[in-house]
């Protein structure tokens, strides 16, 4: 099989990207999981549970369990919700990176 030049170069960026996006998704968990565990004050684990950060956390909901999208964890960082107090030392950046750390840890989606 011939491989014609635009052919390869269309697959070489389509790995690249592959690539990209997979080392993007890291950086999103890891960066995350420290928000969650650690930085964000108070910590997240502390009143959640959730198996992939090995939170154990009984005073709000399981995250495993509720399994919420990107928006709903947002909404309740912004505002607090319950128990929750709003998170105002936040940035909007660390808001929608831990959006994205619980929605993808629990398949909130």
């Amino acid at each position: 099989m011939k491989i014609t030049l635009p052919f390869a170069v269309l697959t070489a960026a389509l790995c690249t990207v592959s690539a990209y996006n997979t080392a993007h998704a890291q950086d999103t968990m890891s960066e995350g999981k420290k928000l969650f565990t650690e930085s964000a004050v108070p910590a997240c684990s502390i009143c959640h549970a959730m198996k992939q950060a090995g939170a154990v956390g009984e005073v709000g909901p399981s995250l495993d369990e509720l399994k919420p999208d990107a928006a709903r964890v947002e909404k309740a960082l912004r505002n607090g919700i319950g128990q929750m107090p709003a998170f105002k030392t936040l940035s909007e950046a660390q808001i929608k990176l831990l959006g994205a750390y619980v929605a993808s840890a629990t398949a909130g989606k």
